[in-house]
């Protein structure tokens, strides 16, 4: 019994710490979008996607992985018509 609560225990932690390092890499993003407007820099959405995917985020995650996308999709339309 008290194995299975470890366990449980540490998949709780590690997911905590996943979700902590996606919402940590989507604020750090917003930061950056100032770099992609310029077009120094590419924002690796794909990568935190697929974390969120991985170990199954919630939605919030999901939200706020969408709105950086529709920054950079607004961005970089923009910068081509500018």
């Amino acid at each position: 019994m008290a194995d299975e609560y470890a366990q449980v225990y540490a998949e709780k932690e590690a997911r905590g710490r996943v979700i902590d390092s996606l919402h940590q890499e989507a604020t750090m993003w917003m930061d950056r979008f100032a770099l992609t407007l310029n077009g120094s820099q590419e924002l690796p959405l794909t990568r935190a996607k697929a974390m969120a995917d991985t170990y199954s985020a919630p939605e919030e995650i999901y939200g706020l992985l969408n709105y950086c996308q529709h920054m950079i999709d607004l961005m970089a339309h923009i910068i081509r018509n500018h």
